[in-house]
């Protein structure tokens, strides 16, 4: 039986797995840097080298079905083979060299490969990468854990897009631009590389681990990918909320970008905000971040600028609850050795689920934007409903908490 850590080990623990996290955290907001700047420019750059409109809609769509189809498969592959660093390194390592190849494509069907690859990359590394942070946040609180990585993951995504813009600016050249996410491409592999070197086995940072059974996800789990599935197809994406803004001449086309900026700036602060509070409330927290984002599509909606920017506020909540502690919660509900495997089926749902929901939501926009306004509360309405049944469910069986 192990001996339970003096309160020094468990100080030096979670100094070392806040460290652990905070490397993490820079190997993303450098990773994003790269991949995030690419996609800022893939549209335009599509339509530089003569891609049709078809073709980029096309594109976007496959990419994010591929992005999250995949990562159940990696999920369950990491998990076999227990390399959970070697799934890691692979992705990102594949993400900086292809988003800075694109300054070598020739014709748009090559950019088209390269950004495909990029999204195959995201789904080769997120399973097994969110797998190792979960081991670091058990003893400094997964919430708190995935909240931090969120906000340095969030600076690589608001930085890199600006800066790009400014070197199109400066010099007009997509090739400079994609080259030179090169330079934080190779410090993210560098970073990481260190982070593999100084923690080898991050399952080491759980402290003393408790006996779990293996042999299946429970019905809370099931559960709680319908309460995520809701809250994805229920959540528009921002090109049709940009969209809106500029079809309806709501905000002059030069402010939509900086609205986007407000949105990601509250996605982070309400990602580390709202994992704290995970941490001390559990799955109350979750059901207060849905709900406070529940009411963004009518205001993102609507033909008035004040309210407008009020819906992106509560739009980047939402946001900041689903990449943080939407993922912190599959930690505290699926055993150590069936992470790789449940975080594969979740970001794979999600992103069928948010695929599905943009299609219908897109066509709705066309046909009865009340209608689209209400399938979007709704759907987030009735995740919130199960959230709830989840979270009484495991005040009643405290042996499914961890």
């Amino acid at each position: 039986m192990d001996t339970p850590p003096t309160a020094l080990e468990q100080t030096r623990l979670r100094r070392r797995a806040l460290t652990f996290v905070v490397l993490m955290g820079v190997v993303s907001l450098l990773a994003d840097m790269v991949y995030e700047g690419g996609r800022s420019l893939s549209g335009p750059y599509l339509a530089f080298l003569g891609a049709s409109g078809a073709v980029v809609g096309l594109m976007a769509g496959v990419g994010e079905l591929v992005a999250y189809g995949l990562r159940s498969l990696f999920g369950y592959l990491s998990d076999r083979t227990r390399r959970y660093w070697a799934f890691t390194i692979a992705g990102y390592a594949l993400t900086a060299l292809a988003v800075p190849a694109l300054a070598l494509a020739g014709n748009w069907q090559i950019a088209v490969l390269l950004l495909t690859l990029e999204r195959v990359s995201k789904a080769l590394r997120s399973p097994a990468k969110d797998t190792l942070l979960s081991y670091a946040t058990t003893s400094i609180g997964h919430g708190k854990g995935f909240g931090l990585h969120e906000v340095l993951d969030q600076i690589g995504a608001v930085a890199a897009p600006l800066l790009l813009a400014a070197i199109l600016a400066w010099q007009g050249s997509y090739q400079l631009a994609f080259a030179l996410l090169l330079i934080p491409g190779v410090l993210a592999i560098l970073t990481l590389l260190v982070a593999r070197a100084r923690f080898p086995q991050p399952a080491d940072l759980m402290g003393s681990t408790p006996s779990m059974a293996t042999q299946g996800f429970t019905r809370n789990f099931w559960l709680y990918l319908t309460a995520v599935g809701l809250i994805a197809a229920g959540f528009a994406d921002f090109p049709l909320i940009a969209f809106h803004l500029e079809r309806q001449s709501v905000l002059a086309t030069a402010w939509i970008p900086a609205l986007y900026a407000l949105a990601m700036a509250v996605d982070a602060l309400a990602a580390l905000l709202f994992g704290l509070l995970f941490d001390r409330i559990g799955y109350g927290a979750l059901t207060l971040a849905v709900l406070c984002s529940a009411g963004f599509a009518p205001l993102v909606f609507s033909e008035s600028v004040p309210l407008v920017v009020v819906g992106m506020a509560l739009w980047g909540v939402g946001l900041g609850a689903q990449d943080s502690i939407l993922r912190a919660a599959v930690a505290t509900m699926v055993p150590v050795e069936r992470r790789g495997t449940a975080y594969g089926l979740f970001n794979a749902w999600y992103g069928l689920a948010w695929f599905a929901g943009s299609v219908a939501l897109g066509v709705l926009y066309d046909r009865s934007l009340p209608g689209l306004i209400a399938i979007s509360v709704g759907l987030q309405v009735l995740a919130v409903g199960v959230l709830i049944v989840i979270a009484r469910q495991r005040a009643t069986r405290p042996e499914e908490a961890r």
